[in-house]
């Protein structure tokens, strides 16, 4: 909770420096990139949390991950966070900011959870769908696949949710049999 906090923060200053300086496409760019490698290698975030790496080791390696990678902009941010020695909040920055530029480029988001992989007719519909749900020109969607559905899709947009799967039709059914209208209930 508190790392989101301190997180919003630089993300709000990045934010308005990236838009003044025109370096918007290039910031999110690069804390998609910095996002990505925090997916990808655990043992990278084990290292910005952990207190017994100094943080000028910390900001070096950085530095050697991401110079003449990032904008001058993002490697700056970088700077800034580790001289206050809060390595442990540049992963939230990162997945913070590309929330933040969605807000300010008016990009909704949807998740679409379905039972097997969806195709490129199923995505087009579920896009149109979820446009019109969020009220958006841009919709930003993303997918997951559980089978525990069993058929059907859930599709999330914003606040509603359009549950269309077997799972919560049977859960539904179970209810309904569950329901003796031959027993008197008291």
């Amino acid at each position: 909770m508190a790392d989101n906090r301190v997180a919003s923060r630089y993300v709000k200053s990045l934010l308005g420096l990236a838009v003044e300086q025109g370096a918007l496409e290039a910031v999110h760019r690069d804390m998609q990139l910095f996002s990505q490698v925090c997916k990808e290698n655990r043992n990278f975030v084990a290292m910005l949390r952990s207190p017994v790496i100094r943080h000028e080791n910390k900001r070096a390696i950085l530095k050697k991950l991401f110079s003449g990678k990032v904008s001058d902009l993002t490697m700056a941010i970088i700077n800034i966070v580790t001289q206050k020695n809060r390595e442990p909040v540049l992963p939230a920055i990162a997945s913070e900011f590309h929330n933040a530029y969605n807000a300010y480029k008016g990009i909704g988001k949807a998740f679409l959870t379905t039972t097997v992989p969806p195709d490129k007719d199923l995505l087009e519909i579920m896009q149109a769908i979820s446009k019109k749900l969020a009220n958006k020109q841009t919709i930003e969607l993303e997918t997951t696949v559980d089978s525990n559905l069993v058929g059907g899709f859930i599709l999330n947009v914003g606040d509603r949710q359009i549950d269309a799967s077997i799972r919560s039709k049977l859960r539904s059914l179970d209810l309904k049999f569950e329901e003796n209208y031959f027993i008197k209930q008291s």
